[in-house]
């Protein structure tokens, strides 16, 4: 039984696929075929979703992707992120996805806290914090290495264990911390990130 929070469902219902461009969609195909390939064939599907400092759009990406999984019911999905860096989860990301209906619990203080990411009543959360691509947390073999900013994509052209390195890079909303348009600018690249990621997993038969 989908036990996805309502107001996650609210914000799903306002995606419309169609305005997503066909360059877009371009770029997120050879996703779609690592996922479907997998799936065929009922094998774990591993996405590592990489970024510089592993603080905002690797983990959007990371929350948005295990979420869409669930809600198209695709199986054996775990979705890991991380950084050519670690630094810290910043905590304006955990503020807009708890906009979007996700309950964030923080577990840990620190330099780097740990947070607790619901998305549904009876699932397990994701658990944000960061850390390398690298890390123990994360797998060592057999996973798409998904490449979300353009930094990471350019100044790690290999990424050990990875079956296949995918680069679907993202604006930084960083660009408008301490801004008035911060607040508006995550959003729209959470919301971004969301409808694509769903767009993807929509996708798999």
């Amino acid at each position: 039984m989908n036990t996805l929070f309502p107001e996650i469902k609210e914000v799903i219902s306002s995606f419309n696929f169609n305005t997503i461009t066909i360059e877009r969609k371009t770029i997120l195909q050879p996703l779609i075929d690592f996922i479907q390939s997998k799936s065929d064939v009922d094998l774990e599907i591993r996405l590592n979703l990489i970024c510089t400092h592993n603080s905002r759009r690797s983990h959007l990406s990371q929350v948005w992707a295990q979420t869409a999984a669930y809600y198209y019911n695709i199986n054996n999905v775990s979705c890991y992120s991380g950084g050519t860096e670690a630094t810290a989860l910043f905590p304006k990301v955990a503020e807009t996805l708890s906009k979007s209906g996700f309950k964030i619990k923080k577990i840990s203080e620190g330099k780097n806290p740990v947070y607790s990411i619901k998305f549904a009543s009876n699932e397990n959360p994701v658990i944000g914090f960061s850390k390398t691509y690298d890390d123990s947390y994360n797998p060592e073999t057999g996973f798409a290495a998904i490449m979300t900013c353009s930094q990471a994509d350019g100044g790690c052209p290999f990424i050990a264990g990875a079956e296949k390195r995918i680069p679907i890079t993202f604006e930084d909303p960083k660009a408008f911390d301490n801004s008035p348009e911060q607040d508006e600018k995550y959003t729209e690249r959470s919301l971004q990130i969301a409808a694509e990621m769903f767009y993807v997993f929509s996708q798999i038969k």
